[in-house]
């Protein structure tokens, strides 16, 4: 299970952008879960000025497999012209919670 899984971050300019997003990515099983919570405020250069906005952030439970078709997934929905969508690695997890992820994104049966 090393380096199987990912929590991928995007942040969104609305609440509802951020729900759309989570309920995409778990109906069509790329990811176990998304939580969403903002508002954020985000302080970033864009375009060579610096730049302040409130954002949600989404918080997506996947595998490393369903890493492409996620990223895909937001980049289609998402408004901003170049959305944050950055994955880290799941080092270390409860086992039974691993389980349940790979159980929810479709994914064979976790060994112990």
């Amino acid at each position: 299970m090393e380096n199987e899984y990912l929590v991928v971050s995007t942040t969104t300019s609305s609440a509802e952008e951020a729900q759309q997003i989570a309920s995409v990515l778990v109906e069509q099983r790329l990811a176990a879960c998304v939580q969403v919570t903002g508002p954020v405020q985000s302080t970033y250069r864009w375009q060579g000025q610096v730049e302040q906005a409130q954002e949600w952030m989404c918080h997506i439970k996947t595998s490393v497999v369903r890493y492409p078709a996620v990223e895909a997934a937001i980049q289609e929905i998402h408004s901003y012209e170049q959305p944050e969508i950055i994955a880290v690695p799941i080092l270390f997890g409860a086992y039974g919670y691993l389980q349940w992820m790979r159980q929810e994104i479709g994914q064979a049966q976790v060994h112990s």
